[in-house]
């Protein structure tokens, strides 16, 4: 069974710059539900199955496009235009 666009997904992520550099990596499983995400994520998270993991390598278009992402203090965390690597394991959806 895979997930679908209007799952809620439970995952463990990692979000890397093309450079290298981490921008998220939370420490516990986080719950979303898919419609809510970016492109990559609605497109991508469909082909893996619970317990699987994908690597998203995700173009501007499919995540934040020309938005800088920005944290709670307004420091920006994702620069715009941003080639984004996202390491993803699914862990459970409904």
């Amino acid at each position: 069974a895979f997930p679908n666009q209007c799952s809620t997904v439970e995952v463990n992520y990692t979000l890397k710059l093309t450079n290298g550099s981490t921008v998220e990596q939370p420490t516990t499983n986080q719950v979303f539900n898919l419609q809510g995400l970016i492109p990559a994520w609605i497109q991508g998270i469909p082909l893996v199955q619970k317990g699987g993991t994908i690597r998203l390598i995700t173009p501007p278009s499919l995540a934040y496009g020309s938005q800088p992402q920005k944290d709670r203090n307004g420091n920006i965390t994702i620069p715009a235009n941003s080639v984004l690597i996202f390491d993803i394991r699914l862990v459970n959806f409904q």
